[in-house]
């Protein structure tokens, strides 16, 4: 009975990476941007869209960064990581849902929608992920954590797929445009992360909170007095410090992948279907390799496992330059798929083994910060060279860097180090 009710909070605990994914497919990578460029910016001249969609990325981040590690302190301090979750994600729902309203020209509305969604979705993770060490096994996090990912692609390349059908074949299920199916498929993705947000809300249990015998003070109060203790003692968090510092390089270089990759091959004239059809393959052949990351991780390492998925990257990246046609997007949108859950997934399990549970929100907002932060550099320096040059295609080779020096510094993290110092952090609590 106890493993049936593990494996009950697991699926649980997953099944909100499949309702969010709906999100980052058709929101984040896919419809939006294309949409973004097409419609909501059909006005504007040259490639301003892809500038102002990098912009409009960076900024949805900042706030979000700026946010973080205090509601993680908070949530911590209150025990409500999961009533925080359940808030951030309405907040994501209602404006992601929003988007339907978006039309010709409104490049403004939707830059301001999608920021908004945006903090819902960035925000809802900060929580979702600091459940993760609470929930599983420590011998089970890796794959736990790549079960996730896995669970998130098959969930957000179906309704991907649904609405890629609905975009293709609007004439004949009754749309007046294909503009309008578009913009259904933003209402769909609020109503999916919405449905399927439910199982998590109703099998996972918020972590107990150790007692200190203190009565309850000013909870933002607190949670600042928490963060100036984290900064102060940082240094006996050294080589989590470290991690989080190659994190948000390499993550960088992923992030602007995911975020850039359809506007850029819009850019270079890379057709609606075959820019979506290609990231749906994305996700289909996301699914079995996020998984393999998963168990590769027991016999190659965790660590190891990410370097080889940052080499492929940095590949990617080289022939990210020469793409000239559909079908380097299609083979290079297969390699993507290879490594982005994988690269993910261990990186966020390698983090939750090393973070001390008593302030698991409190340091996934830190680490949440360290992804937004890359993403703010990684979208701003692509839209700045992009300006500069009046192409994109040196901003895609200049991410090179993020994964080979975010390489090089993991390399230097001893996960073995952080982990006891988490350990022994608990151990110190009341």
């Amino acid at each position: 009975m106890k493993d049936r009710a593990y494996a009950r909070v697991i699926n649980a605990w997953c099944m909100y990476d499949w309702a969010n994914s709906a999100f980052a497919t058709t929101i984040m990578a896919a419809v939006l941007p294309t949409f973004y460029s097409a419609v909501a910016g059909a006005h504007l001249p040259g490639n301003t869209a892809t500038v102002y969609w990098g912009y409009t990325s960076s900024i949805s981040l900042l706030i979000n960064a700026v946010m973080s590690p205090v509601l993680g302190a908070v949530a911590d301090y209150l025990g409500a990581k999961k009533r925080f979750l359940a808030l951030f994600a309405a907040f994501g729902i209602f404006f992601t849902s929003l988007l339907v309203m978006v039309t010709t020209g409104q490049w403004l509305l939707a830059s301001v929608l999608y920021t908004l969604g945006y903090i819902g979705f960035g925000g809802a993770n900060v929580f979702y992920d600091s459940l993760l060490p609470h929930i599983a096994r420590p011998g089970d996090i890796d794959y736990v954590s790549s079960k996730g990912y896995a669970l998130g692609y098959l969930g957000g390349g179906i309704l991907l797929a649904t609405n890629i059908a609905m975009i293709l074949f609007w004439d004949k299920i009754g749309l007046p445009s294909q503009e309008m199916a578009s913009r259904l498929s933003f209402l769909s993705v609020g109503i999916w992360w919405a449905v399927f947000t439910i199982p998590i809300l109703r099998t996972v249990s918020e972590p107990r909170v150790p007692e200190t015998g203190e009565p309850r003070a000013n909870p933002f109060r607190v949670a600042f007095q928490r963060l100036g203790n984290t900064f102060r003692d940082i240094r006996q968090y050294g080589e989590l410090t470290k991690f989080i510092i190659a994190f948000w390089l390499y993550n960088d270089g992923i992030g602007t992948i995911i975020k850039m990759a359809t506007i850029y091959g819009a850019e270079i004239g890379i057709g609606q279907t075959d820019l979506i059809g290609a990231l749906l393959l994305t996700q289909f052949v996301g699914i079995p390799f996020s998984l393999l990351f998963g168990r590769m991780a027991k016999s190659l390492g965790t660590k190891r496992s990410i370097y080889l998925a940052l080499g492929v990257y940095t590949l990617i990246s080289i022939a990210g330059y020469f793409m000239t046609s559909a079908l380097h997007f299609w083979l290079l949108a297969a390699a993507v798929g290879l490594v982005q859950g994988g690269s993910q997934a261990l990186s966020r399990s390698l983090f939750g083994a090393m973070v001390p549970k008593a302030k698991s929100a409190e340091f996934f907002g830190f680490y949440d910060v360290s992804s937004k932060f890359a993403g703010i550099v990684g979208p701003a320096v692509f839209a700045v060279v992009g300006q500069l040059t009046g192409s994109s295609r040196l901003s895609i080779v200049s991410l090179i860097v993020f994964f080979v020096v975010g390489g090089l510094l993991l390399t230097q993290v001893d996960e073995e180090e952080a982990i006891r110092v988490a350990r022994a952090a608990d151990v110190a609590l009341p």
